[in-house]
C-alpha cells in the first residue's frame, strides 16, 4: 500500500464522525456537528455545543472575537490571533483578506471551469496569484489596498463571465455546487456572491467589505467540519498562498507556466466545493500542490539564473560604506536590478537587507560597483535596523513590520507590500526612493559603525549571535556551486572527513525557541557541514565555521532564498545517485525553521517527494490539530 493511501486511511479514520452526517446531510446539520465536536474536539458539554452551532455564521462564540487568524508560527498562544494580529495586522485587515481569499475562490472557480470551455484570460491568471500573494504573512497591512484587490476580483469575474457569454460557452460551466458549511456561514458560494456583488461593489465602502467578511472567517468551518477538516483546508490554502508568492516572483522576471495557472485555480475550485470535505481529498491536493510547488520553484530558480547568472561564491561586507545609500528589503531581485539601473552614477550606494543577501551571489547583480554591501539581520529585526539606516529603504516583498514614526517617511512599499500611510511604488520607476536617499544624510563619520564586526556596530543592526563575527560573509552556494564540488563531497563522506550534513532551511523569528539552530550549530562536531537557506541563516550567517578537516570544503555553505529549497534537493538527489541511494539514506538531516506560508509550501514539496525525517519548529502549527500532527508524523516520521 502507498504512504499516502496509508495517510488519508489514518486521516480519515479520526476525522469521519467530524463531517460525515454534517456535511453531507444539511437537515440536522446542527445536531449532528455538534455531537461529532463533542466526540472528535472535546468540548466541554453537547449543550454548550449546540449552543454555538445554533447561532448561524460565525456563531455566539465568533462574536466574542474581532478576528480570528492563526496561519504563522508567531500566532497568539500557539493557538490564533483573535483581537489583534501579533504581525501588526488588525481585525479590519484580517477581514478584508478573508473576504479577499473569498471572493478569489470565486473567481478561481469560475477561471478552471472556463478554462475547460476555452477560455483564458491572461490577467486573470496573473492577478489571482498576485492577489492571493498579498494576504500572505507580513505581506500587506494597508486595507485601501485590500479594498481595490477584493473590486478587481469581483470585476474580473465579470469580465470572464461576459468572455464566456459571447463565446456561447457559458452553458458549459458546471452549476454552482451546494457547499453546507457556505450556507452555515449565511454566504451563498464564493461564484455567486461575485456575480451579486459586481453591481455594488463599487459603492461598497471599507466598513461594508468589513461587515461582509465576517461570513468568511475560518470559524463557521471550524463549526461545520470540526478543525481537523477545517486546518487540513487550511493547510492547502496557506501552501497555496506560498506558492502564489513564488510564481509571482518568477513572473516578474518573466517566467510562466500555464500548468501553474491551472493548478492554482483547481485548488481554489476544490476548496470551495464539496470535495474538500473529504479528508483524503484534502491531502490529494496538498500532495499535488507540493508537487506543483517544485515546478514553481524549479522556474523561479532557473528564472533567476538566466537573467542574472548562476549564483558564484562571493564575498560580502558588513560594513557600510561613507555615503548616499539606499537599502533594499524582501526577495525580489528584479527590482533590485531595476534599481541598480537608476541609480548608476548618482553616488548612492545599495545594501541589501534580510534575504536579499543571496543577490551579491548572482554575477548579473555584483557586477555593480554600488551594490555596496549587506546592512542588518533576519525581517523581525528591521525596527531596529530601519531606525538606524540613514537612506531610503524599499521593501520589495515580505517580511514588512508596521514602521516606527523614525523612518516611517524613508520607508517606501511595492508590487504586493503595502503599509497604510507609507509611500507605494506601483511601477518600476523609483525616482522617489532615490529622491529621498539624496535628501537624507547617508553615512558619514558621525552615524558609521562603533565597529566592522557588524553593519551597525551596536546600533541597530547587528549580525548574528556567536563568537568570532566576521567583516565579510560569503554567499553564492547554489546547486550549481555546489555539485561543482560534489565529488569532494563525496570523497569527504568515503574517507571519513565528513559524517553528516545539516541544513537548516526557513524562516527566522523573534521567539527565544529559534536559538535551537545557533545552538545546534555551534555543537556541531567539526567533521561535519552546515547549509542554509532563507532568513533562518542569520542564526549563523556571519561566524566563522573554517573548513572541512583536511579539505578545501567551507563548513558553512549558504544556498540562497527560501525558495532556494529547489537548490537542496537538487544536490540532494544528485548526492544521493553518487552514492547510488535514495536521499532518506544520505548522511543528511533537514531541520525546517518555518514561519510563514512559503514554509508550508517548502514542507508539502518535501512530503511529496517522499523527503522523511525533518524536524519541524520552532513550534507546530496551529492550523493542524494533535490528530492530523500525529498521523503527519506517524507517515512521514516528521
Amino acid at each position: 500500500m502507498s504512504r499516502r493511501y496509508l495517510l488519508n486511511k489514518a486521516l480519515g479514520a479520526f476525522a469521519r464522525t467530524s463531517f460525515t452526517t454534517g456535511v453531507q446531510h444539511v437537515g440536522g446539520r446542527v445536531q449532528a456537528t455538534a455531537l461529532a465536536a463533542t466526540q472528535v474536539l472535546g468540548r466541554a458539554s453537547m449543550f454548550s455545543t449546540f449552543r454555538e452551532m445554533s447561532s448561524f455564521g460565525a456563531g455566539a462564540e465568533a462574536a466574542q472575537k474581532k478576528m480570528h487568524c492563526y496561519q504563522c508560527e508567531q500566532t497568539a498562544n500557539g493557538t490564533g490571533c483573535t483581537v489583534m494580529g501579533n504581525c501588526g495586522k488588525t481585525p479590519e485587515v484580517a477581514g478584508l483578506q478573508d473576504l479577499l481569499i473569498f471572493s478569489l475562490k470565486g473567481l478561481g472557480s469560475l477561471a478552471h471551469h472556463a478554462r475547460a470551455a476555452g477560455i483564458e484570460d491572461p490577467e486573470v491568471n496573473t492577478f489571482i496569484n498576485q492577489a492571493t500573494f498579498s494576504t500572505l504573512t507580513n505581506v500587506n497591512f494597508d486595507d485601501t489596498r485590500f479594498q481595490q484587490y477584493i473590486s478587481e476580483s469581483v470585476h474580473l469575474h465579470a469580465r470572464l463571465a461576459a468572455k464566456l457569454q459571447a463565446a456561447n460557452k457559458a452553458s458549459q460551466i458546471p452549476t454552482v455546487p451546494s457547499v453546507p458549511w457556505l450556507l452555515s456561514s449565511g454566504m451563498p458560494h464564493p461564484i455567486v456572491w461575485n456575480q451579486q456583488t459586481s453591481a455594488q461593489i463599487d459603492n461598497m465602502l471599507i466598513p461594508d467589505l468589513i461587515e461582509v467578511s465576517k461570513q468568511t472567517g475560518i470559524v463557521a468551518r471550524q463549526e461545520a467540519l470540526g478543525k481537523t477538516l477545517a486546518g487540513l483546508q487550511e493547510m492547502v490554502m496557506y501552501g497555496l498562498k506560498g506558492l502564489c508568492a513564488y510564481a509571482a516572483h518568477a513572473e516578474a522576471l518573466g517566467a510562466r507556466d500555464p500548468a501553474v495557472y491551472a493548478f492554482v485555480q483547481e485548488a481554489l475550485c476544490f476548496l470551495s466545493s464539496p470535495a474538500s470535505a473529504e479528508v483524503p481529498n484534502v491531502m490529494d491536493m496538498a500532495m499535488k500542490l507540493g508537487k506543483c510547488n517544485f515546478r514553481v520553484m524549479q522556474m523561479l530558480s532557473e528564472a533567476h539564473s538566466s537573467t542574472f547568472g548562476h549564483p558564484t561564491p562571493t564575498e560580502v561586507s558588513l560594513t557600510p560604506k561613507p555615503g548616499k545609500c539606499i537599502l533594499v528589503s524582501g526577495h525580489d531581485m528584479h527590482d533590485l536590478e531595476q534599481l541598480l539601473k537608476q541609480t548608476e552614477g548618482q553616488g548612492i550606494n545599495v545594501y541589501t537587507h534580510g534575504e536579499m543577501l543571496p543577490a551579491h551571489g548572482y554575477p548579473g547583480l555584483k557586477k555593480y560597483p554600488h551594490l555596496a554591501g549587506h546592512y542588518g539581520g533576519a525581517w523581525y529585526r528591521q525596527k531596529m535596523d530601519f531606525s538606524y539606516f540613514p537612506g531610503s529603504i524599499l521593501i520589495t516583498t515580505n517580511c514588512v513590520l508596521e514602521p516606527m514614526a523614525s523612518y516611517k517617511k524613508n520607508l517606501f512599499t511595492t508590487n504586493e507590500t503595502g503599509l497604510s500611510g507609507v509611500s507605494h511604488i506601483p511601477t518600476k520607476d523609483f525616482s522617489d526612493v532615490i529622491k529621498r536617499a539624496l535628501e537624507l544624510p547617508g553615512f558619514n563619520q558621525s552615524n558609521m559603525p562603533r565597529s566592522a564586526e557588524s553593519s551597525s556596530g551596536g546600533r541597530g543592526a547587528v549580525g548574528g549571535t556567536g563568537n568570532g563575527l566576521k567583516k565579510v560573509v560569503t554567499v553564492g552556494f547554489g546547486h550549481h556551486a555546489v555539485l561543482g564540488a560534489a565529488g569532494q563531497v563525496v570523497d569527504a563522506v568515503k574517507t571519513g572527513k565528513l559524517s553528516h550534513i545539516f541544513l537548516v532551511g526557513g524562516c527566522d523569528g523573534h521567539e527565544p525557541q529559534r536559538t535551537y539552530y545557533s545552538r545546534l550549530a555551534q555543537v556541531l562536531p567539526k567533521d561535519t557541514m552546515l547549509l542554509t537557506l532563507g532568513c533562518g541563516k542569520f542564526r549563523v550567517f556571519d561566524q566563522d565555521f573554517g573548513t572541512l578537516p583536511g579539505t578545501q570544503l567551507p563548513r558553512l555553505l549558504d544556498m540562497g532564498q527560501c525558495n532556494d529549497a529547489y537548490s537542496a534537493l537538487v544536490v540532494a538527489t544528485e548526492l544521493a545517485k553518487a552514492f547510488k541511494t535514495d536521499v532518506n539514506s544520505l548522511p543528511l538531516s533537514l531541520d525546517l525553521s518555518w514561519f510563514e506560508q512559503k514554509a508550508v509550501a517548502v514542507l508539502l514539496t518535501l512530503l511529496h517527494l517522499g523527503v522523511r525525517n525533518i524536524r519541524l519548529g520552532p513550534r507546530l502549527p496551529a492550523f493542524l490539530t494533535a490528530d492530523a500532527v500525529g498521523v503527519l508524523v506517524k507517515t512521514f516520521n516528521l
